[in-house]
């Protein structure tokens, strides 16, 4: 008697809107930086870390107003210290209110969030379908599981290490993050298969965003919208062009993604 099997090798998945419910990357992470700010600079300041992160934000800005970027935030290197640390709360705040997925900024609220993670203040959110999948992908069928996201890989990992799922790193073969390019970019998707050695067709990536989605079955990869509650609604056309699913554990049943062993 034949037995089904999925028709990838390897999972590549979204974290936000997908593992992870939306209104904790916009309830809980984003604002845990705008509050906690102006204190961690004062607790953090002669940190080496902090001030690498500093200059990175620093040069992004000069970058900006080089680029005429509307309402773009210097930061002084020689005024006083307060008032250095005023423009990067302003130039902080100012990226997040336009919703920018640039590395000097994904880079700063890694290391803040890490700190969260570390003292207890922050715990990563997981549906409960996600780890379900992971143990049934891992356990019975060997399936290898990254993650792409427009947040750093250290955020990545903290969200997963410190989830209330548990330590979830011992699932997840590796990360990807805008390093490897735009989510939005069919090239993208052809670098990480390439880098994880996997074909593209035995690549299935899952993700909120129809976007993301186009761009990577543009480059070959099998496909799948997650919707969840919460989540940017879908068109009448999303729905007609694409597999939508409501949580990771149809996968195991839905006839795009099984075969015959």
């Amino acid at each position: 008697m034949s037995t089904t099997i999925p028709t990838f090798k390897c999972v590549l998945l979204d974290i936000e809107g997908t593992t992870t419910p939306i209104s904790f990357v916009h309830e809980r992470l984003f604002p845990y930086v705008t509050n906690n700010l102006e204190n961690f600079l004062n607790e953090n300041w002669n940190s080496p870390e902090l001030q690498q992160k500093v200059q990175l934000l620093r040069e992004q800005a000069i970058k900006d107003v080089n680029n005429n970027l509307p309402d773009a935030i210097l930061i002084p290197e020689s005024n006083e210290m307060d008032e250095i640390k005023h423009f990067i709360i302003q130039n902080i705040k100012w990226q997040m209110e336009i919703d920018r997925k640039i590395g000097s900024l994904k880079s700063f609220q890694g290391f803040m969030w890490e700190s969260g993670f570390e003292l207890g203040e922050l715990k990563g959110e997981i549906f409960e379908d996600v780890l379900e999948a992971f143990k049934r992908w891992k356990g019975e069928f060997e399936i290898q599981i990254f993650i792409y996201s427009s947040g750093s890989i250290n955020a990545q990992k903290l969200i997963f290490k410190n989830s209330d799922k548990g330590d979830l790193l011992g699932y997840i073969d590796g990360y990807f993050d805008t390093s490897i390019g735009s989510k939005l970019e069919k090239s993208s998707y052809i670098n990480i298969a390439k880098e994880i050695q996997i074909e593209p067709n035995e690549i299935l990536f899952l993700s909120d965003n129809v976007k993301e989605i186009i761009a990577a079955r543009s480059a070959g990869y099998q496909t799948a919208i997650i919707e969840r509650e919460g989540n940017a609604p879908l068109s009448d056309d999303d729905r007609k062009n694409n597999i939508i699913l409501s949580d990771f554990l149809q996968i195991f049943s839905h006839a795009s993604f099984q075969k015959s062993s």
